[in-house]
């Protein structure tokens, strides 16, 4: 799956417990209608993928979704989701098929004038 979008938010590096585990957040805004403001968590060794991206960044993430299940004290069950990026890459402002040469406005074509109405059917069938 993937998440497309601006950064607007590159969080530190954190670290947690004696075992050396780290996290880092990066939250994308999506460009919809109803723009989305997405987390996406990144852990350990792609932490260090975050590095060479800034805010406001045009971006698209590799994600995997993530779900928990937790009893509390209590014996009761809670479930918990969370975005796990594993990819992240710059997305330019304009986009096409590889090997596809761009394409002129349309503005810069211009209309047949000299058309003669008697010579339009010359196909051969």
């Amino acid at each position: 799956m993937e998440v497309q979008g601006r950064i607007k938010l590159i969080d530190e590096t954190k670290s947690y417990g004696s075992n050396g585990f780290r996290k880092r957040e990066v939250v994308v805004t999506t460009e919809e209608q109803y723009p989305q403001h997405i987390l996406v968590e990144f852990v350990q060794d792609k932490c260090d993928l975050l590095n060479s991206f800034q805010v406001g960044q045009q971006v698209k993430i590799g994600i995997n979704l993530r779900g928990r299940e937790w009893v509390n004290p209590q014996g009761e069950t809670k479930y918990f989701n969370s975005i796990q990026g594993w990819r992240i890459e710059p997305v330019q402002a304009e986009q096409s098929a590889p090997g596809m040469p761009p394409v002129p406005p349309a503005d810069a074509f211009e209309p047949a004038n000299d058309f003669n109405e008697e010579e339009h059917d010359d196909l051969p069938f």
